[in-house]
Parts: structure tokens; sequence; C-alpha cells
């Protein structure tokens, strides 16, 4: 077991000063692997930079790691597995709820290293833990989650199924949620019984490693969850290694449909959630104060780096009129790095994210897109060489139709960076005919104070997580994260009972206990009927 990251919780204030400690004068520290319960350095000569996208500085380095380490980390998972899948169901559930404890006593040491690797604000950062802690308690009610069915079928005869672990599983993470996306992983795969491979993110790894930390902790055997590092070596890796039975993925659209296409092509079960492009319908009878309010933050909130963003609002009939006051609250937006006082727009993760996110615009704008408010190229005090993109909205040209807007770069594009495009429709029929066009299916929201249009809305729009006056409609681990369409490769979505369903098999037995056997010394040598 390891031993404990950290003797008592830290305070918001140590998060803070933590997050926006400069490392100037200091070498680097080297993210750190795990594997077999053991954590240590990688004996690679690859290592990547993990930059302060506020500030530049290199926080840390991330390794490659070796053949060698990716293989003793299978190996480890697989040998654990063999006592791990016969562990009760109650010992796994006391190490749920021990970790849940830990990751509360450390959410400020968490939240500070989000800040400073990822670059979202220290008051997002806490939410990011908290929205997988979540997952991690409900992980705890296995007992329940994880029961069978039975029936009795004949006389004497019973028919009842078994949910059973799968074997060694994988998890690839994103850049943008450091915490949550690991603690949507791991957490459900062990407390079904199985173990895992984890590989965080190389532009933010800190975070997970810790957690990992934290369930050993908790009471989770060395070699439940090891932890690897690298970009396609170890990617691919997992695709192609014949222990590892599963594999979860959250990301872009290209490595998901690479690890999807390959990992399937391997016989592995693959969940893979991809690229959105939300929409919000805005009606003309919403609650004007409550929506721009919830635009606004679901726009530009994380610096738009949130797969259930809505980079994308259609306004309906008169709605249009709300346009230039959202604009307004929008310029309100305070731009600065993630770890000061107030900030609500933190960078972009890379230089390159923040030069694609301008690049579109721009090229929007060539088409004859209307840039409302123009965010690029501000100046933050303090912090002159981070990636900085102020709000930025993106108007539906005047010379131009719904369709023809449809086609510019600012709409096609997944953009992943504070810009919100603007579309008029004159009714919800052509909204919904413009969603349900798009290639993707993630997530929506309707903003109106009608029934039956909400009704109509949720009914008639094909897509998996539908937001009534909710702009970021996330579900709770009790249902699942159900995006659709283009959103998702596999058929098994995450948490909730589909991951419970995700992480197990089904094994149907069926028991044929007689009754006259205790007495009856007659064979039967007929085909077995029901009677």
């Amino acid at each position: 077991m390891l031993a404990a990251t950290s003797a008592r919780p830290a305070t918001a204030a140590l998060a803070a000063a933590l997050a926006r400690r400069s490392l100037a004068t200091a070498a680097p520290p080297k993210v750190k692997s795990i594997i077999n319960g053991e954590v240590f350095e990688s004996s690679t000569n690859v290592w990547h930079k993990v930059v302060d996208p506020a500030t530049q500085e290199v926080v840390c380095l991330v390794p490659e790691s070796t053949k060698d380490e990716m293989e003793a980390a299978a190996k480890s998972a697989a040998e654990t597995f063999k006592t791990w899948s016969k562990s009760t169901v109650l010992t796994r559930q006391k190490v749920m709820l021990d970790l849940q404890a830990l990751i509360r006593r450390d959410t400020e040491l968490l939240a500070a290293s989000i800040t400073r690797e990822q670059g979202k604000t220290l008051a997002d950062a806490r939410g990011d833990v908290f929205r997988g802690l979540q997952v991690v308690e409900h992980a705890a009610a296995m007992p329940t989650l994880q029961m069978g069915e039975h029936l009795p079928v004949a006389t004497d005869m019973d028919t009842y199924t078994i949910r059973q672990p799968l074997g060694v599983t994988a998890g690839v993470c994103p850049f943008n949620f450091p915490a949550m996306i690991p603690l949507w992983m791991f957490p459900m795969a062990t407390a079904t019984g199985n173990t895992m491979v984890l590989k965080p993110s190389e532009r933010d790894p800190s975070a997970a490693v810790h957690l990992v930390q934290l369930a050993h902790e908790a009471g989770l055997p060395s070699g439940a969850v090891n932890v690897i590092h690298g970009t396609h070596d170890a990617v691919n890796f997992v695709c192609d290694h014949p222990s590892i039975k599963a594999i979860s993925f959250v990301g872009g659209d290209r490595a998901g449909k690479h690890i999807f296409a390959r990992g399937t092509a391997n016989g592995k079960r693959v969940q893979a959630n991809l690229g959105a492009k939300n929409h919000a319908v805005i009606l003309p009878d919403c609650n004007v104060n409550a929506t721009l309010n919830a635009l606004v933050g679901a726009a530009f909130g994380a610096a738009g780096q949130r797969c259930m963003a809505l980079p994308v609002a259609i306004f309906v009939g008169k709605a249009r009129e709300m346009i230039p006051e959202l604009v307004e609250r929008a310029k309100k937006l305070k731009v600065s790095a993630g770890c000061e006082p107030d900030t609500d727009v933190g960078p972009l993760i890379s230089a390159a994210a923040l030069q694609r996110a301008e690049s579109i615009v721009a090229d929007s704008e060539k088409l004859g897109a209307r840039v409302v408010l123009d965010g690029r190229g501000i100046k933050v005090d303090k912090y002159p060489n981070g990636h900085f993109l102020g709000p930025t909205i993106v108007v539906q040209p005047a010379t131009k139709s719904l369709a023809e807007t449809t086609q510019l770069p600012c709409y096609t594009e997944e953009i992943f960076a504070p810009v919100l495009t603007i579309l008029e429709a004159d009714t919800l029929d052509q909204a919904l005919e413009l969603i349900n066009a798009n290639k993707y299916g993630n997530g929506t929201a309707v903003f109106t104070n009608s029934g039956a249009a909400a009704r109509k809305f949720a009914m008639e729009v094909d897509v998996g997580q539908v937001g009534i006056n909710v702009p970021i409609p996330v579900p709770l681990p009790m249902f699942a994260f159900t995006g659709s369409r283009g959103s998702i490769q596999g058929d098994i979505n995450f948490y909730g009972k589909s991951g419970v369903n995700f992480y197990t098999q089904i094994k149907t037995v069926t028991a044929l206990w007689k009754a006259e056997d205790a007495v009856s010394s007659q064979a039967n040598v007929v085909m077995p009927t029901m009677k």
C-alpha cells in the first residue's frame, strides 16, 4: 500500500498559492509512473514538457513509458485480477467509501494541480474533482448495482445471472478534465472487480497520478490500477495488448476513431466519447435574465474546453432581440490565469489550440461572418505569455441564409475555445432540423417557459443529453453519460448502469436440483423438458 499523499486537508488559500507558484528557479519535477503499487521514475530517455498555459513555465516533465514498463503494467494488472476479481463486493465497496473520503481531503491539492497544468480556474478545478467524486460515491453502491437476476423457470429449476468482471481494462484520458475523467474510469472498473492500466493526458497528468495513489491508500491492492504515460505508442499498446479486454476513451475524433477501430479489431470492448457541437435553442418566452447568464457561463466557462460546452446558440424569432445584451454580459467576463481571484475565463491549453481557434474565427470572418465580440489578441496583466483568447461571439452574416451559415468554419469545426456562434431561426422546427442535421449528438439545451415546446424539443431532437433550461445537462452518476451519433463510438455509455454493463459480462446459470433425487436412484435419459 502506498503512503498517504497528504496528512491533512489543504485549504483554499494553500491551493491558490500552489497554483500560482513559480518554478522558474527550480528544475521541473518528473511525473511518476505507478506499476504494481510502486511509484517510480521512468527509465525512458523521452520526456515531454507539461507547461502552465498562463505563463508557459514548465511545470513538470512527463515520460514516454518504455515498452518494458508498459508490459510490466499489463502483467501486474493481469496478476492482480486473479485475486481482486474474487474479492467480495463488500470489500470493493469499502475501498470506494474510503477513496471518496480521501478525495474530499485532498480536493484543494488536486484543484491546485489542475489549475497549474490545465489552466482552468480554481473554482472550476474543484468542480472537476467534485463531479468525478460523485462517480466514486455511486460506485460505492456496487452491492446493488452489480446484482444479477433470478427466476424459478420450472419445477426444481432456477435460472439466474451473474455479472462478472472482464479482466484487465484500460483508460485513455483527455486534457480537459484531469480528475473527472479518470474517476469515470478506474473506480467503476475496479468496483466491479476488474483491474486497469490508466494513461492520463500527457498535458496534465499529475491529478490522475495523485488519484491513483489515493486509491491505493484507500485499500486498492497493488496492481489494481497501474499508471503509464505517453502518446501514440502508449495508446497503441493498450489497443493491441492481449491481456487488455476493454478500453475507455474520452477525447477528440481522430484519436477516438483510431482507438475504436484498432481496439475492436483486436477483439476488445471499446467505449469512446468523441467530439461535440452542442446547440442551445432560445425561444422568445424564456426567462431572459436566467437564459443569458446560462449561455454566457456555458459558452465561455472553462475557456470553452468542455465537450458539453455550448458553442452554438440558435435564437428563434423575437428571441434575437436578446443578442446585444448577451454580448454586453460576455464583455464583463474577467480573463486571467486560473489562480487569480475572480477569473472567469482562463487560458487555452496550448499555443497550438489558441492559434487554431483564432484561425477558425478569422476564416469565418473572411467568409462574411460578423465578429461582434472579438477576444483575439487580448492582453492580460501579469501574464503576457499566456494562451489567452477572450470571449468571442460570431454572428450569422446578414447576407447569408441559415443553411449557408452552417458551412462556415465557426460552425463546422469543433473549436474548443471561448467562441460562440450565433444563428437565427424562424421556428422551433427549423432549429430542430438544424441540430438533427449536425453530425454530433453529445448535448443540447432549450430555454423556454412553455412545457409543450420543451416536450416537443426533448422528444424530437436527435441528441443524447438534453437540457430544459439547463445549459450543460451532464447527468449525475445514477444515470449515464449518453452522447449519441457522431459523439460516441461503441454502444455502452460511461458510468451509471451503463458503466456497470461496460465493465462486466453476464453469465447465465440454469440449475436443476430435483427433489426426488434425494430419494431416487433412477437415471433420466430423455431430453429435459419444462413441467
